[in-house]
């Protein structure tokens, strides 16, 4: 009966060894897993952020360009409002020239005229 007893015993004691080394080869397979897939979540975190990095030096780049472009557009408008102020007292002085160009115009025709009156006016004295 004892000999029975040990042989129960020694199946049992194998049956559970058994048992826990399966159960340690489980738990080590799934601590594996569970490495693997930290160690994949790391590597996409590290990928998002240096991408996230790449993109916030492209925007800084991008926001120096559109400042530097708002600037300059600010200086042409500022060039093209005085080429206007210039091209406006321009057009006035054309416009007052032509004016003055007008009145003499007029002043030589009146003068020709008088002159061909004395001119006339001398012919008929000397007749």
């Amino acid at each position: 009966m004892e000999e029975n007893l040990k042989t129960r015993l020694v199946i049992i004691l194998g049956i559970l060894t058994a048992i826990f080394f399966i159960s340690t080869i489980g738990s080590c397979s799934s601590a594996a897993r569970q490495k693997s897939l930290r160690e994949k979540e790391m590597m996409t975190r590290l990928d998002s952020e240096e991408k996230l990095s790449k993109f916030l030096q492209e925007k800084k780049a991008l926001e120096s360009k559109l400042s530097s472009s708002e600037q300059a557009l600010e200086e042409e408008k500022a060039g093209l409002g005085a080429a206007k102020k210039a091209l406006l007292q321009e057009q006035l002085v054309n416009q007052s020239l032509k004016d003055e160009l007008q009145k003499v115009s007029k002043l030589k025709e009146t003068l020709e005229e008088d002159l061909k009156e004395a001119l006339a006016v001398k012919a008929k004295a000397k007749k």
